[in-house]
């Protein structure tokens, strides 16, 4: 009886042989058989599962078309000038428009602010009146403080989101989301919640000080207060505005003096909104709970806080679709994807185009791998 037959098959390792290398090597060298590794067999199973790969993975294979418009949407991206004062004067204008437009009710809006003067009284922080008394009689401070109120509002938060748009591009976007959805939820406030400012609270001792200094300083007094809602208090924007200006220069700025500034700002607006009798304490806690959802809406959105983003960012954003669009442009023409030669799949892993078949086509060789029958 003959050696038995040692069978090798694709997809299967090789059974070991009870032949010897010297036995082999001797049968070579008697019957005139070429040890070559080309005809060796080659085994094919993957190190893990030890199943034949059915088809090559294309690792360059481009996200879907739908998703690829999500991620761009969701990417910091270089921001385009014409295009933001479009947007901020839009924006502005329709806030201006349902602001005013929301009902006045000045019967809800008194019974509300005298609900909310008695609450602070009941918590003991009713100190609106004697604030706005205090600073009144200073004339110089209380006229600057109007016109504080009427100006500042404007011009230091448009000079942020300059600053931001030179000098922080890649977190502009995210830092505008938080302001403008910080403005929206305050319309909704407007009109579920309308209120009187304590200035407009007749029998309870404050001064309207634009009116008392015959200053321009408010759109809600004197010869410009049919154009502007007056019963739309809660929450109050200066604050919500001027602590997203704060916050975001004491987050971004390098200089400590200018932190130091921008956490001033919006604790000087505080005192402002209170002394010239524009806002109750609690209209500056509604303003803080707006800009809170503000900023919870950039956060689900670009899945970071504005500072934590990359200072600057190109045209088609840092991680967005545009290298995927750019990497595939060619391949876009023909509507398919070519498959990864040998040398493509050994360049992606980082390593060579020798791969475990010419390994195990070596070791096979080197150890004599014979099929003998009976």
């Amino acid at each position: 009886m003959g050696e038995p037959t040692v069978k090798t098959e694709e997809g299967r390792g090789v059974t070991p042989s009870p032949i010897t290398h010297e036995e082999a090597d001797a049968k070579h060298v008697a019957t005139g058989a070429s040890r070559d590794a080309a005809t060796a067999p080659v085994d094919t199973t993957e190190p893990t599962t030890g199943r034949t790969p059915s088809k090559p993975v294309d690792e360059r294979t481009p996200p879907r078309r739908d998703h690829m418009w999500l991620r761009r949407a969701r990417s910091p991206r270089r921001p385009r000038l014409w295009f933001e004062i479009l947007l901020i004067a839009v924006s502005y204008w329709t806030y201006s428009l349902i602001r005013n437009a929301v009902p006045e009710r000045r019967a809800k809006a008194l019974e509300n602010a005298n609900w909310i003067w008695h609450a602070e009284q009941h918590l003991g922080i009713a100190v609106e009146r004697s604030v706005n008394h205090a600073v009144n009689s200073v004339t110089w401070l209380i006229v600057g403080m109007n016109y504080y109120y009427a100006t500042l509002h404007f011009i230091v938060t448009i000079g942020v989101l300059v600053w931001l748009f030179r000098r922080h591009p890649g977190r502009y976007a995210a830092g505008r989301l938080v302001l403008f959805a910080t403005t929206a939820v305050a319309l909704l406030g407007y009109y579920l919640y309308p209120l009187a400012p304590p200035r407009l609270m007749a029998g309870n001792g404050f001064i309207d000080t634009v009116v008392h200094h015959e200053t321009w300083g408010s759109m809600a007094s004197g010869n410009l207060k049919n154009m502007s809602n007056q019963y739309a208090a809660m929450p109050s924007m200066h604050i919500g505005w001027s602590l997203w200006c704060g916050l975001t220069i004491f987050a971004l700025a390098k200089a400590p003096w200018t932190k130091i500034l921008g956490l001033l700002y919006p604790t000087l607006t505080l005192v402002v909104i209170v002394a010239t009798a524009n806002h109750f304490w609690l209209d500056a806690v509604g303003g803080m709970i707006c800009l809170a959802f503000g900023f919870a809406v950039s956060y689900v959105w670009y899945g970071s806080l504005p500072a934590r983003l990359p200072r600057d960012v190109d045209a088609d954003g840092e991680d967005g679709a545009g290298r995927w669009s750019r990497a595939f442009r060619p391949l876009a023409r023909t509507g398919t994807v070519a498959p990864p030669t040998a040398r493509d799949a050994s360049t992606a892993r980082g390593g060579s185009v020798t791969g475990t078949g010419s390994a195990a086509a070596s070791s096979a060789s080197s150890r004599g791998t014979h099929t003998t029958s009976s």
